[in-house]
């Protein structure tokens, strides 16, 4: 079963925004919440890239920083097709892999996006202030992205899965992240 519509490119990431958005409200099985937190949190990364760029040179961090949100970008943006993907193939076979499948994929979700929301949170605080409302921008997304992840985690997994707390731990620690970019951008406003 394919969890796209006719039009739809084979990846999220070849079609324009405009497809993908009209993709979502279409019923269809996906994309759903995990694919499109994963462009959330995709974007979230690239905020926070874009924001660690207006650091100033002397920023220690700014090439460290820039770079892991790059990284985890491009780590994060697969995950929107993997998930659509891996909840077409459970909506069709409900087999211990594809169960797996929409398990891992929206914890990997959350996993990044905890890192990005706390890279963003250190944007906010530590970048240029003339973009530290975008880096915290990109903190309040990484942090609804793992929040979602988490969710799916929880709503998938089986009883005892130590993977529901870790996930539901890392949406606490994103959303944590996000209060304090916020709390850094008030200041520097």
């Amino acid at each position: 079963m394919s969890a796209r519509i006719a039009d739809q490119p084979s990846s999220f990431l070849d079609g324009g925004l405009k497809a993908f958005l009209d993709a979502v409200p279409a019923r269809t099985p996906a994309p759903g919440g995990g694919a499109v937190a994963a462009i959330a949190a995709s974007l979230a990364a690239g905020l926070t890239a874009m924001a660690a760029r207006f650091a100033p040179a002397e920023w220690e961090r700014r090439a460290e920083v820039v770079g892991r949100a790059e990284e985890l970008r491009a780590r994060v943006e697969p995950l929107a097709d993997a998930d659509a993907e891996a909840y077409g193939a459970f909506m069709a076979e409900r087999t211990d892999e594809n169960v797996e499948r929409i398990i891992a994929i929206p914890f990997e979700l959350a996993e990044v996006a905890a890192e990005v929301a706390e890279l963003a949170a250190c944007v906010a605080a530590e970048g240029n202030p003339n973009v530290s409302g975008d880096a915290a921008a990109g903190a309040d997304l990484a942090a609804a992205a793992a929040s979602v992840g988490a969710r799916l985690v929880r709503i998938n997994a089986s009883p005892g899965d130590e993977r529901v707390e870790k996930a539901r731990a890392l949406a606490e620690k994103a959303a944590k992240a996000a209060r304090g970019a916020e709390a850094a951008n008030a200041k520097r406003s």
